[in-house]
């Protein structure tokens, strides 16, 4: 089902440079103290928290998992969670919610007591909550199990990742972290394209600056972790792989998501030997 705001997104470079800086301005920095936290921000991350462990839900629904057994607290809580959500209007004035600075996502109808929106985290609230909730490996997990459809080449095969790749699956906390890997002072081990595949990816979605759909944006996060995985600092192994062929042991045993990566690197292949010919033509004789 497509989504409400299907394009409220921009690209990872507007996540660095502009959400990222507002929503910690809105909700709470990981270098903030929880004590630090006025009660609206300590509302706002429990609410996050508790969407980042469930899929799609009702505010009811989330309520429910706040407040379980008293009726009274709990349409209260409804109501905070619903004016948290959307935003309110009152008295000539608005406040933005958790919708409009793209934390959330309105996602399909529940029809259990009549109609009522669902709401689930969007890519930037995942980030969101893996870099200001400071997760631990054990709630990323979480998230990935119950974001897998959102995420799929890499929380749909995150089981997997782990059984290739270990720990190395939680540098998706990198990208959270704002660190994007486009610096080109970035020192990497001779022969690894880490730094030319990287800037290919920033250019393949330049355009996306502003407005992004969620699939796209997905695809731009899957081809960031997998980059991200060929990083080696420099050192004395001569035997250290090079190329793309420190991927090699993730690919074995899934020709499907290495055939979606290969097209990628002839994308930036045939990228880079257009813009070589643009120079070469231009050389002066």
């Amino acid at each position: 089902m497509p989504l409400e705001n299907d394009e409220v997104y921009g690209n990872l470079q507007n996540y660095k440079m502009y959400l990222r800086p507002n929503t910690h301005a809105h909700y709470g920095s990981p270098d903030g103290k929880k004590s630090a936290l006025s009660k609206h921000q300590q509302n706002v991350q429990n609410l996050l928290k508790i969407m980042s462990k469930n899929e799609s839900m009702t505010t009811w629904d989330l309520a429910k998992i706040s407040i379980p057994n008293d009726i009274s607290k709990l349409r209260e809580r409804e109501k905070i969670y619903r004016r948290l959500l959307v935003g309110r209007k009152d008295k000539g004035k608005h406040s933005d919610g958790v919708l409009d600075l793209g934390l959330a996502v309105r996602d399909g109808k529940s029809l259990k007591t009549g109609i009522a929106d669902k709401y689930r985290l969007s890519l930037y609230g995942i980030l969101y909550c893996i870099d200001a909730l400071n997760m631990d490996k054990n709630d990323i997990d979480k998230v990935a199990k119950k974001y897998s459809k959102i995420l799929p080449k890499v929380f749909g095969k995150w089981e997997y990742l782990k059984s290739k790749i270990g720990d190395r699956v939680y540098g998706i906390k990198l990208l959270a972290n704002g660190l994007l890997a486009d610096n080109p002072q970035i020192q990497v081990q001779p022969g690894i394209p880490f730094y030319e595949l990287m800037s290919y990816l920033h250019i393949k979605y330049q355009r996306n600056f502003e407005h992004i759909s969620e699939e796209k944006l997905a695809e731009q996060i899957s081809y960031w972790f997998y980059i991200n995985l060929l990083y080696q600092s420099i050192q004395k192994d001569s035997n250290a792989n090079t190329g793309i062929n420190g991927l090699n042991y993730i690919f074995e045993d899934d020709t499907e998501l290495k055939k979606w990566f290969m097209v990628f690197f002839k994308e930036s292949k045939k990228y880079y030997y257009e813009r070589y010919n643009v120079l070469k033509r231009s050389e002066i004789m």
